[in-house]
């Protein structure tokens, strides 16, 4: 038998896949899918199998065998998504394939074994528990629970069983100390064995997680009805792709949990996305507190034997459906009969790295495959969704109260960051003791640094961007640091400019840090907490404990960047209010005005929910937004939470510039450590693209990034997969010549 097999390089130069002989030992292991252990170029390599073969046009002494087999395997279906993602992102097998496998599979880690520590019956008697509570056997007749094995117990051994006890009567021996326990287990009190120890998240639940469905609104129930109509049809009518357009707060997360009820009723899995890793708390814990341990985390902020023992779990059948951002679509479930992407607008759903897939494009592959259902939901869609798919309406919330007014204040000819009545709502908020959440889409103190004298900016080494300060304090010297926010670069806040010696550095702009420095001045007391909720805030658990503290206070203001404006639902908040709304308008981006629009209504619809007692927040529910552009398309369709208008006027904008649905966009960038290598390489990859019918925009040169020289060509194309094609192999061809010199390049189809 041959396999075919794709080594897992990295580079563009190597194609596979490559032959390999099967040894007869060997045949009965390996299937398409299976993760191998070969020689390639002098090394000894991972790779997976995506073919097999009776013969080879190689002679067969020719052919090298497998090393071995290694513990972890793909679907053949994810091995198939896997070659088209590296077609349709102009990306390579292998790259594709490394995404899919779980942490340490290719380096042959696996399951965590340890020795572990069971309290036996006659353990359960010493400590008063005659019935040997959850154990088989029951203590032997005659046995003397005070005097275990002829000798007392030791008041340390009694306190040894007392924790095994609490643990539920299992633990592994390296927690309670291994020698402790092995004189027990003398005695006959614990067993000691080896075994896999399942690597399980932490709980970090954030928000309600009811375990009893509630009664579904009629808008509800007849959207649950549609979608359960097209799960329960045959194979040929499953496929279809629906929008839940709801406002929020309208219930789109119980139509979900419906739907997800209704394919495992049928025996099939479900793979539900949500956009954000600081989401994947709240999600799971709704989805947990349904259906129990079938469900299934997958996000990169788990540790590695974390996500190897969870995609385990998903590849064996124990769990059964799959939360998790982006890259939980590439869960490795069979029999899919469900796939969701809940708030589908966010560009999160694209990912950085290489192939630059889209999430929302492999879901809708992997429907495709498994005629399963597809469910988009958003409460301000994409223009490219609402085109593309049929549209579920959830127009009202699931307590019937409007949504709350939204305010634009004028802040041109404004030096504070805080309107006026801004403040004055801040003010009355904390008297009467309600809760607000204060949006402002920049991290970190000040926006740049200049010296007042000669008018230097201190910029990033490697990226020619401005620093970023971060952690300091209004009085007194400056302290904490100054960051890149592309490549991490940090250095000490400068105290002199180093062009003119100057000692005034002046700050401009303002980040969360530094809005919550002047809240917590203003606000901050023992009864009216202050949280803060951004990038900074390191680490998942970090950020969950903040969103739970939060929940928990009586009263209270969260400030943070867009995740604040991101699926949660908190109680008793009745005050939103959006520092610099028109930031995101400054960018030079079609998609602008979108983002503007979702980010202002997104933020509107955590305001004014009921609480958990059916209260409604404290005082009357509002919204303010600040901003420079109080007239701006996106802010007066915010203001009148009029998605479905800003909708249709966006679709005659995009129609008229030829931009996404009505055509596709396409980015190649090269990048070198010299200016002249990437301009050179994206020159030739143009002179390739030239003759088709395609618009192309470059080359063109962009800042440099982590030190490195770019230059882009922008593809605008009517006929994608045309486009798609040409690009991939005008890449393929001038690749090779520019790796040699030195230049990378990346294939962003769709970017964001």
């Amino acid at each position: 038998m041959i396999a075919r097999v794709q080594p897992l390089t990295r580079t563009r130069a190597v194609r596979g896949p490559f032959d390999y002989a099967v040894p007869e030992a060997m045949a009965a292991e390996v299937a398409v899918g299976a993760l191998l252990r070969v020689p390639f170029s002098g090394r000894k390599v991972p790779g997976v199998v995506v073919e097999l073969a009776a013969g080879s046009e190689l002679a067969p002494e020719r052919l090298a065998t497998p090393e071995r087999v290694l513990n972890a395997g793909l679907t053949p279906e994810l091995v198939a998504l896997a070659r088209w993602m590296a077609r349709e992102y102009c990306s390579t097998t292998a790259r594709a394939l490394a995404l899919m496998l779980p942490p340490g599979a290719a380096d042959g880690r696996g399951a965590k074994r340890a020795l572990v520590a069971t309290l036996t019956a006659d353990g359960a008697a010493v400590l008063g528990d005659p019935g040997g509570a959850g154990h088989l056997n029951h203590p032997s007749r005659g046995f003397d629970a005070q005097r275990a094995g002829g000798r007392a117990l030791t008041d340390a051994q009694r306190a040894l069983l007392q924790q095994l006890a609490a643990r539920g009567g299992t633990a592994t021996a390296a927690e309670l100390g291994t020698e402790a326990l092995r004189r027990l287990e003398r005695r006959g009190l614990v067993q000691i064995a080896p075994r896999i120890v399942p690597r399980r998240p932490a709980n970090l639940v954030v928000g309600r997680a009811d375990a009893l469905a509630p009664p579904l609104t009629p808008d509800q129930r007849a959207a649950a009805d549609a979608l359960l109509a097209v799960l329960h049809a045959p194979a040929a009518r499953r496929r279809e792709e629906f929008l839940l357009q709801g406002v929020t707060g309208s219930g789109k997360t119980e139509v979900y949990l419906a739907a997800v009820q209704a394919a495992l009723d049928l025996g099939r899995t479900a793979i539900v996305l949500v956009p954000e890793i600081a989401l994947t708390p709240q999600a799971l814990g709704r989805f947990q507190a349904r259906f129990g341990d079938v469900v299934a985390v997958l996000h990169s902020a788990l540790s590695a034997g974390e996500r190897h023992d969870e995609w385990m779990r998903l590849r064996c059948g124990e769990a059964r459906v799959c939360v998790g951002p982006r890259s939980a679509v590439l869960a490795p479930l069979e029999d899919i009969g469900l796939i969701v992407v809940d708030e589908e607008h966010e560009s999160s759903y694209k990912h950085e790295g290489d192939p630059r897939y889209d999430a929302r494009g492999v879901a809708r592959r992997r429907a495709r495959e498994h005629d399963a259902l597809l469910v988009f939901g958003s409460a301000t869609p994409r223009p490219e969704t609402v085109t593309e798919m049929r549209r579920l309406s959830l127009p009202h919330r699931v307590d019937g109260r409007a949504m709350p007014p939204v305010e634009v204040l004028d802040m041109r000819g404004s030096h504070q960051p805080l309107h006026p009545e801004t403040r004055m709502a801040l003010a009355d908020l904390r008297h009467g003791g309600g809760k607000a959440i204060l949006l402002l889409n920049r991290r970190g103190w000040s926006n740049f640094l200049s010296c007042r004298s000669c008018g230097h900016v201190w910029l990033c080494p490697n990226c020619e961007l401005a620093l970023v300060l971060h952690a300091a304090r209004s009085s007194g010297a400056l302290r904490g640091h100054v960051a890149c926010h592309h490549c991490g670069h940090r250095e000490p806040v400068p105290g002199r400019c180093p062009e003119c010696a100057s000692v005034s550095v002046a700050r401009h702009g303002a980040g969360t840090e530094r809005i919550e420095h002047e809240l917590r001045e203003a606000l901050g007391s023992a009864g009216f907490p202050v949280f803060r909720l951004d990038a900074g805030a390191t680490g998942l658990e970090v950020r969950a404990r903040t969103l739970q503290a939060f929940e928990r206070a009586p009263a209270g203001l969260l400030v943070g960047t867009q995740m604040v404006a991101k699926g949660h639902d908190f109680p008793d908040v009745s005050l939103g209010v959006v520092l610099d709304a028109d930031q995101t308008l400054r960018f030079p981006d079609f998609r602008a005005e979108e983002r503007t629009f979702s980010l202002v209504t997104q933020l509107a619809g955590r305001i004014g929910r009921p609480g958990g007692d059916g209260r409604p927040g404290a005082g009357a529910s509002r919204v303010l937004v600040q901003t420079l552009a109080p007239d701006a398309r996106p802010l007066r369709f915010a203001a009148e939470h009029d998605a479905d208008g800003f909708i249709a006027d966006e679709l005659i904008r995009r129609r008229a510039l030829a931009y996404p649905p009505y055509a596709s966009l396409i980015r190649v960038v090269c990048a070198a450590e010299s200016e002249a290598p990437a301009r050179e390489a994206a020159e030739a990859i143009h002179a390739r693209l030239v003759h088709g019918e395609a618009l192309l925009l470059g080359p063109a040169p962009l800042f440099r990034l982590r030190g490195r020289h770019r230059t882009q060509i922008v593809v605008k194309a009517r006929e994608r997969r045309p486009a798609i094609d040409a690009v991939g192999a005008a890449v393929d061809a001038v690749g090779p010549a520019a790796a040699r010199a030195g230049v990378s390049v990346s294939v962003d189809v769709d970017p964001q």
